[in-house]
């Protein structure tokens, strides 16, 4: 199987193997069905286009965002109000976790706590690490992630801070982008050179003579 680059839009075949691939083409009837070599539709070009930018764009910023210590502050503050003491000893613990969702739906991480539900055992385990942290002056709990029952400092390593700490939180761009367009990018490029690998469009196969 050789490649040819010398005109990789038009063929990345030797001519030999493409000879090889149109003979092949013609004596296989595919069980009395028939297969032009047309171009790939350009409205479908078009619509696969639209389908990865519009993916990208209704996703933001869901994809490989991780959960930091600053989206359960609200919850912490409220699980052991009257309210939900009381919810919890009459109902449980899960009707006590919805009426703790339902008391912060106008939280500024309202987005990020819904993508990264928790449960009352979960604020359990957390209150403690996550009060502990915020006895630090000046500390921002976004720089925390939340990695299972443990909560860590985040592993990234952005500008310095004006008291000389560096900001720790997960850059716009690192949230699944990078893998994405990585395999996105290996999907096209494997398509192209499947397309590419056949005969050019400008030769249709003429089966049983037809």
């Amino acid at each position: 199987m050789t490649w040819v680059f010398d005109a990789p839009l038009h063929t990345l075949t030797h001519a030999e193997t493409v000879a090889k691939n149109k003979a092949l083409w013609e004596a296989e009837d595919l069980g009395g069905m028939t297969e032009d070599n047309n171009r790939l539709p350009v409205p479908v070009v078009v619509l696969v286009l639209l389908t990865v930018i519009t993916a990208f764009l209704t996703t933001i910023p869901l994809w490989g965002q991780r959960p930091t210590a600053a989206i359960y502050v609200d919850y912490i503050k409220v699980m052991d109000t009257p309210e939900i003491v009381a919810i919890q000893g009459a109902q449980g613990d899960a009707a006590a976790m919805k009426r703790i969702v339902e008391l912060n739906k106008n939280s500024a991480f309202e987005s990020q706590q819904g993508r990264h539900p928790v449960t009352m055992d979960d604020l359990r385990i957390l209150k403690p690490q996550i009060e502990e942290l915020m006895k630090i002056p000046n500390i921002d709990l976004r720089d925390y992630t939340v990695v299972g029952p443990e909560v860590k400092i985040a592993n990234f390593e952005g500008n310095y801070r004006e008291n000389g700490k560096r900001v720790r939180q997960q850059p716009f761009w690192d949230k699944g982008y990078t893998i994405d367009v990585f395999y996105l990018t290996m999907f096209f490029v494997g398509v192209t050179i499947t397309m590419k690998r056949l005969p050019e469009n400008t030769w249709q196969p003429r089966h049983h003579g037809h």
